[in-house]
């Protein structure tokens, strides 16, 4: 993207955000579900039950017990950036049937002049749904990493404006891995510390984290909690230098963590997943979130 382009694309949104009468009202705790009778609404990740229906998907989730889902609205997703104004709409009402929400849309969306980016926030906002988590960035590690970062502030930036512009959150989740962006935690809170959290926040995955920042998550976790607009939710074991995913509660996650954010201020949605059995089957998946969500009350239970 060129500076020139940049430069327009944030008059064009400074404008329309002038012209917008009625100001954003401040989301509680960043993330809050107003209408949800839990601090912590849970969400499954749909990932590897997307071959089901929207209603047969809807009925099992609610069967398990969660109050929503993290729902896939991105390439090779449950539903295709191309087709949201189509079906995403149908995924919203068969959820509605069993009194569930998308907390969470896991998308493409990287920046506000992809294809796809408009159409998809402007359906999934105008169906009531209060956050996304944005594409993954990598690192070039042929080049300064702080140039890099320099030069994703402006595409930050624009997408927050766009989502203030819109009331919808966009949540960017740490990975680990030597080429992601976010992976360390602090190169993350550099790109969005600037922004307001209603507008931009991190969906804090405690596995990453975990892996990244060993014994120092707890440091990781305070620094972030003013940008909580989600948790992710899931545990792993060291294989040599190789981690891998275990069921929740048996690997490397400190229950600690729990702990803390049960002190924390925050208040949104907490999404588990469930990816230690990948692509096993439909009902061994959802027999493992089924277990997981136990364990998950229980570690928040304390």
């Amino acid at each position: 993207m060129t500076q020139e382009a940049q430069l327009t694309r944030r008059s064009f949104l400074a404008g329309t955000l002038a012209a917008t009468s009625t100001a954003l009202s401040p989301i509680v705790g960043f993330a809050a579900d107003s209408t949800s009778d839990s601090r912590f609404p849970i969400c499954a990740f749909i990932k590897f039950l997307q071959s089901m229906s929207y209603d047969d998907l809807a009925a099992a989730i609610a069967e398990l017990g969660f109050d929503g889902i993290e729902a896939t609205v991105r390439n090779g997703g449950h539903v295709l950036p191309e087709r949201a104004e189509d079906d995403l709409p149908k995924l919203v009402e068969a959820l509605n049937k069993h009194s569930l929400k998308i907390n969470v849309m896991a998308s493409s969306v990287g920046s506000v002049e992809e294809p796809h980016t408009e159409k998809v926030l402007r359906t999934a906002a105008r169906l009531g749904v209060k956050r996304y988590r944005l594409a993954g960035y990598k690192y070039d590690l042929n080049r300064p990493v702080v140039d890099q970062l320099k030069e994703l502030k402006p595409v930050i930036s624009d997408l927050a404006a766009f989502n203030h512009e819109l009331g919808i959150q966009g949540v960017y989740q740490n990975h680990s891995g030597s080429k992601n962006v976010g992976a360390a935690i602090w190169d993350l809170h550099q790109l969005i510390q600037d922004e307001r959290p209603e507008d931009i926040g991190i969906a804090y995955d405690i596995r990453h984290a975990t892996v990244e920042g060993g014994l120092c998550w707890p440091i990781n976790f305070n620094l972030m909690q003013p940008h909580l607009g989600a948790v992710y939710v899931k545990d792993f074991r060291w294989d040599g230098r190789r981690a891998f995913n275990v069921p929740l509660g048996t690997g490397q996650v400190d229950p600690a963590f729990f702990k803390q954010l049960r002190q924390s201020d925050y208040h949104g949605p907490i999404s588990l997943h469930v990816e230690y059995l990948r692509e096993a089957g439909i009902d061994e998946n959802l027999a493992a979130l089924k277990t997981d969500l136990k364990t998950l009350h229980e570690l928040l239970a304390g």
